[in-house]
């Protein structure tokens, strides 16, 4: 890492309402080093890179770019002057083809007396991404075609060229297979090597300390402390960090510590035959106070069958069965004590310009209206026990989802089928984007949810989360079950890869 000064924010603050998002910030980013922000959900690691990447505006406080006073009106002037962030949500543009999304902006590039080449665009666009290693996305495709992984990659692509100076990547490896991971893992050191700053944030803690070249902790929209490489090699590295986090210790019990997988007799919900997409002849049965866990690699199938279980698939063959009655759409489901996760929240869990109250109680509405009488004291009370119950960060019931963190985005998309009282939960990936803390907090809920007779479909990408947590694992590879593990003391992630690779 050199001495040069790529970024520097001074007592930067804002607020959001009543909501002090940042407290007086002061921070330096640096040439030729990886930093990561780590904080609990809301602790302003998000706010602090968004205003310097031009997606939003600082209440207060000053900002230098390479030595000069730095106040971006938008992302594409942060872009254009070599400031690139990825989101942690999906941000690509629908109906259009890969590379119009690449070149979004950028087309006179490939103008000539006021025509566009396309055949230059999808040129150009293909040989970026096959200089990724993603050559299986073709440029001319429609974007359409693609999932939530290949556009987050066609996103990395689009944000970085020659011409980056900083770029900021927000909890971008959440929706990242171990592959996709190990492109953006490169490229980012790569980056490193030529000079340039990246800005890495994760909940993951085994990733920061492996990938970064130095660390800075945040809690309640203030600066906790740095940490240097040497730091974040120590023995307690861990537990100082999370303790800087949450300002608090935090229990030895995380994953469920018990090993029962007995579950009652009743079926909760069963799949039977189903055939649809890819996937051909998939059946199984869900017993109440179970536990099943889905896991594989990104593209596996597993996701697929978390949709289909909510009526989110159109069926060739089969049924979706809930006490006897078959599902065949996600209205239904709700209706049926069904709650469904999506990993896409922004797309699919939650209504972004709507309050965190209204997202909360939308699938109970049934159940609290009288004739055509919805009661808005019956409202509140739900939505503030929710808040209270995840502690989700926020000024009230009233705060729109958008301006969330995305952690308290996922606590929102949670804290709606726990107000419903769901009696089966299909979980994809629920802790994504979600701090150590509440993850902890979480995962208890889920224990408790087993012990309570509920049953839950468990849907992660992380091996440790479905070895922890799940009755019985589900490894899926090429949309077919490759093999089946029992909760054990001794289960591992190496026995899981057998089947996953």
């Amino acid at each position: 890492m050199s001495s040069e000064v790529v970024i520097e924010v001074r007592n930067m603050v804002k607020n959001f309402g009543p909501t002090r998002a940042l407290r007086g910030v002061d921070v330096k980013f640096y040439a030729g080093q990886i930093r990561g922000l780590v904080g609990e959900n809301g602790s302003g690691k998000s706010t602090i890179t968004s205003i310097i990447s031009g997606m939003q505006k600082a209440t207060s406080g000053e900002m230098f770019y390479r030595g000069q006073p730095w106040n971006p009106s938008t992302m594409v002037e942060a872009q254009e002057k070599g400031i690139s962030m990825v989101l942690q949500e999906a941000n690509t543009i629908p109906d259009c083809t890969v590379a119009e999304n690449i070149f979004a902006g950028r087309f006179d590039e490939f103008s000539r007396f006021g025509l566009v080449s396309m055949k230059k665009v999808n040129e150009a666009a293909q040989k970026m991404l096959d200089d990724f290693g993603i050559s299986h996305i073709r440029a001319a495709d429609s974007i359409n075609k693609y999932g939530f992984e290949d556009r987050k990659l066609i996103e990395i692509v689009r944000c970085v060229s020659d011409d980056t100076r900083v770029f900021v990547v927000d909890e971008t490896t959440t929706a990242l297979s171990l592959e996709g991971r190990n492109i953006l893992y490169k490229l980012i050191h790569k980056m490193k090597d030529e000079g340039k700053s990246v800005i890495f944030i994760s909940h993951d803690m085994d990733e920061i300390l492996e990938q970064c070249t130095d660390l800075t902790v945040l809690r309640d929209g203030e600066i906790i402390g740095h940490l240097n490489r040497a730091e974040m090699d120590a023995p307690d590295a861990v537990q100082r960090i999370r303790y800087m986090m949450v300002g608090r210790e935090i229990g030895e019990a995380y994953y469920r510590e018990d090993y029962d997988t007995s579950h009652l007799p009743e079926v909760a919900l069963e799949l039977e035959d189903l055939s649809f997409g890819p996937i051909e002849h998939f059946s199984l049965k869900l017993h109440r106070g179970e536990i099943i866990g889905f896991g594989g690699l990104s593209g596996c199938g597993m996701h697929e069958i978390g949709r289909a279980a909510f009526g989110l698939e159109k069926l060739r063959g089969g049924r979706v069965l809930r006490n006897g009655r078959e599902i065949t759409n996600c209205h239904q489901a709700i209706s049926e004590g069904i709650g469904y996760i999506s990993k896409n929240r922004d797309r699919e869990a939650l209504i972004l310009e709507a309050s965190i109250g209204e997202n909360i109680v939308m699938p109970s509405l049934p159940a609290l209206s009288h004739a055509t009488f919805i009661s808005p004291r019956a409202e509140r009370d739900m939505a503030r026990k929710e808040i209270e119950s995840f502690r989700i960060k926020c000024s009230g019931g009233r705060q729109w989802v958008n301006t969330l963190s995305g952690g308290n985005k996922q606590k929102v998309s949670f804290g709606k089928w726990t107000a419903k009282g769901s009696d089966v939960l299909i979980m994809d990936c629920p802790t994504r984007g979600v701090d150590i803390g509440v993850k902890q907090s979480m995962y208890a809920l889920i224990a408790e949810m087993k012990k309570q007779g509920k049953a839950i479909l468990l849907i992660s990408e992380e091996m440790a989360e479905l070895i922890g947590m799940a009755d019985r694992i589900i490894v899926m590879k090429d949309f077919k079950v490759s093999g089946e593990l029992e909760r054990r003391p001794d289960l591992s992630e190496t026995d899981m890869i057998e089947y996953v690779i």
